[in-house]
């Protein structure tokens, strides 16, 4: 694989799936999944997912007999993560034994045993759909995993808790928590240098003209969803640790670190606080490493659940 060989965002998500799977805190899910299980939580469950991606969080709620009786929406900004998920459902389905019928555009009925999920996928902006009349209190559980910290966390907030109804669940997973540790050492100022100006492109990040990032997200949550009307329930670390084996890495883990090896290098390398040649140089050894089962990769985040301890006017 060349150092410049580009990583598709998708084939990205697919190998994060496996990381994700293993990072999950329990017990944060266990409770979530307490939660749903409660004979006052309205039947179908209404889930709204933010940043769905290409549907890997359906699936694993599926998987895990999460949802049971639900009607299911996920959100993407990226047109290609929704036309890939919507293909790919139908193909997981029934691989994974599920009845699968198709009742509208964009949505499918699932079935499996006591487990009856509709599922949609839909295009669009979850801040944007949060305005809108008709979504306003109208969900009983929302999901972003890996979602918050691309966003400005106090604006969005207030939007995304308007979606759910009085007592309504949210589950926030995979929020980036500001530590980042990749072994072996290469150069230890400079390996410091490169992940704290890594780290500060995220609390600078515009998107549309809007902040969208913050660095620390997971530990800023807790006072932000007090702020806008939550409470916490549960929280816990959810920490990606991937690191070779003696047959080299699991699953697809290489591509997942090829793609974040390529993501500093995007981020950096215009950045005049850097010795661009030398960056050109830590990244050449970034991706040796992980061609040679060398590279361990760690950063800190953390999950929380939690519910509307009050109606947002």
């Amino acid at each position: 694989m060349s150092d410049m060989e580009f990583i598709p965002f998708i084939r990205y998500l697919e190998a994060k799936k496996y990381i994700d799977d293993r990072s999950l805190n329990a017990r944060v899910w266990g409770g979530l999944a307490e939660h749903l299980s409660q004979p006052t939580i309205p039947r179908p469950v209404k889930v709204i997912e933010a940043g769905a991606g290409i549907g890997t969080m359906l699936e694993r709620m599926l998987e895990t007999q999460l949802l049971q009786d639900a009607d299911y929406t996920g959100l993407d900004i990226d047109l290609n993560n929704i036309a890939h998920a919507y293909n790919c459902l139908p193909v997981w389905s029934g691989e994974c034994g599920f009845k699968i019928e198709q009742l509208a555009e964009g949505i499918h009925l699932l079935e499996k045993g006591s487990q009856r999920v509709e599922a949609g996928f839909k295009h669009g902006d979850i801040l944007t759909f949060a305005t809108m009349p008709q979504n306003r209190s109208a969900y009983d559980l929302l999901v972003a995993n890996a979602f918050l910290d691309l966003t400005d966390i106090p604006t969005a907030l207030p939007r995304l808790f308007s979606l759910l109804k009085r007592e309504g669940l949210f589950y926030f997973s995979i929020n980036f928590d500001g530590v980042t540790i990749l072994e072996p050492v290469i150069d230890p100022k400079f390996d410091q240098l490169v992940l704290d100006l890594y780290h500060h492109t995220m609390d600078e990040r515009i998107t549309n003209n809007l902040p969208s990032g913050d660095s620390q997200s997971g530990r800023h949550l807790f006072a932000y969803i007090r702020q806008a009307g939550g409470q916490i329930l549960a929280a816990g670390a959810s920490d990606w640790v991937v690191f070779p084996g003696v047959n080299g890495y699991p699953d697809r883990d290489a591509d997942f670190l090829h793609f974040i090896i390529h993501t500093i290098h995007a981020s950096l390398q215009s950045n005049a606080l850097l010795n661009q040649k030398d960056l050109e140089q830590w990244i050449h050894t970034r991706h040796a490493q992980i061609r040679r089962s060398e590279l361990v990769y760690i950063a800190h985040q953390i999950d929380i659940l939690g519910k509307m301890s009050n109606q947002l006017i």
